[in-house]
């Protein structure tokens, strides 16, 4: 089977690409499915447009600056960890994750999920919608190209208490691919410098090393 490489324009990465292989055709489809579209009409920062008339941003344009942030990181873990140590698996579950794991935001993102807390609608959770998406819908039918079971696994990674890995680490931690952009793509539009960073610097300095859990917590 022939894939075709893809390609998107960004205001924060320039070129988001995605490679002609079988794995990044599979997410590109991903992005054609109508839940994953849904997230060009879902505001990221809810109402800020009322006070910075530039944040029109969408959850559509974060999520595939995450994919494209956490391909990224996952480079950095290959180089590294070294090729014969390196997961495969576990690094596309990880990579897919990054690019769905919005994908059950409601209107105005968190401000709804506040009306939702409030009126106790347990679909206006955004990881609770999310994860039945991931699970049973056009999405896990495109991840699912990938081999039985790959939804799920995407899912998992997304609902894990914290970061059970390197790999998942780079979905959900202190430093992952999440902040990473929304950091950058919100400072940009609302032409502020709040959480301004030097994201290529950090990138071509980033090391991977280990620390004793609970170490934050020590005096």
């Amino acid at each position: 089977m022939s894939y075709k490489p893809q390609r998107i324009r960004d205001p924060i990465h320039n070129l988001i690409e995605f490679k002609a292989n079988e794995f990044e055709d599979a997410l590109w489809r991903v992005i054609q499915t109508r839940p994953f579209q849904r997230l060009r009409r879902i505001k990221q920062l809810g109402f800020s447009e009322m006070v910075y008339p530039g944040a029109t941003h969408s959850r559509f344009a974060h999520s595939l600056g995450v994919f494209h942030t956490a391909r990224k990181l996952m480079t950095v873990i290959e180089k590294h960890l070294g090729q014969e140590n390196f997961v495969l698996s576990r690094s596309h579950h990880a990579l897919a994750a990054a690019l769905a794991h919005d994908l059950g935001h409601g209107p105005f993102s968190h401000a709804f999920e506040e009306v939702g807390r409030r009126l106790d609608l347990k679909m206006a959770h955004h990881e609770h919608v999310s994860n039945l998406l991931i699970r049973d819908s056009e999405v896990s039918e495109a991840l699912n190209t990938l081999g039985s079971g790959f939804a799920n696994d995407v899912a998992n990674v997304i609902n894990s208490a914290g970061p059970g890995n390197i790999y998942s680490a780079v979905v959900s931690s202190q430093f992952d691919a999440d902040r990473l952009d929304y950091m950058r793509r919100d400072s940009l539009m609302t032409c502020t410098h709040h959480g301004a960073i030097d994201f290529e610097w950090l990138i071509a300095n980033l090391e991977v090393g280990s620390i004793p859990s609970g170490v934050d917590d020590r005096p």
